[in-house]
């Protein structure tokens, strides 16, 4: 008969991204994880696999927690829907005190191009947040509140891009200000 866990491996995943985005792939051991987990090295192994797994799988969560669908996808105007998404980039930046930043950007600057199942997670990620941000944008011309001839595909390109911007700022250097300055620069230049 099999043993039965003496862990639950959801808290345990949970723990692991905690640990990982805070501290990155690299500088995280399997003795730093075996330490916060408070699960043997083996169970880690029978459970997740090797550290890469872990990290994958820790990822994968860390994707599900963050998903922007729901709050792009709201009935009524959508430039207000845009601009609190913006903003909430900022506030979550400026309220980081760990200055973790996103796991999604420390991934991709980390070690994504070395590994091309990060490299698609990553990706995947960002293709997922530009195709949300279009769908608004189209919404957002068909609504008027955009001139007709904005492309909303390349909007949401650039939006992509300042978001992954505002992540890494607001990890180095948070200043308020220049996050702030950048997305009230960036609302005037997707409604001309």
């Amino acid at each position: 008969m099999a043993r039965s866990k003496e862990f639950d491996p959801e808290v345990a995943l949970q723990k692991a991204l905690e640990l990982f985005w805070e501290r990155g792939y690299e500088a995280t051991s399997m003795a730093d994880l075996v330490e916060h987990l408070g699960i043997a090295r083996a169970s880690i192994y029978g459970t997740f696999g090797g550290k890469r797994e872990l990290y994958l799988k820790a990822l994968e969560r860390y994707l599900e927690q963050h998903d922007v669908v729901e709050r792009l996808s709201q009935p009524g105007p959508a430039l207000p829907a845009v601009r609190a998404f913006l903003d909430s980039y900022v506030a979550e930046c400026l309220a980081d005190e760990l200055r973790r930043g996103c796991m999604v950007v420390n991934t991709a600057v980390e070690f994504a191009a070395r590994d091309a199942a990060v490299s698609r997670k990553v990706t995947e990620s960002w293709a997922g947040l530009e195709a949300v941000l279009a769908a608004t944008l189209v919404r957002a011309r068909a609504q008027g509140e955009i001139p007709a001839g904005k492309d909303p595909h390349a909007l949401a390109r650039f939006l992509l891009v300042l978001l992954q911007g505002i992540r890494v700022l607001g990890r180095a250097d948070p200043d308020p200000r220049r996050l702030r300055d950048a997305v009230d620069q960036a609302m005037v230049a997707v409604q001309i």
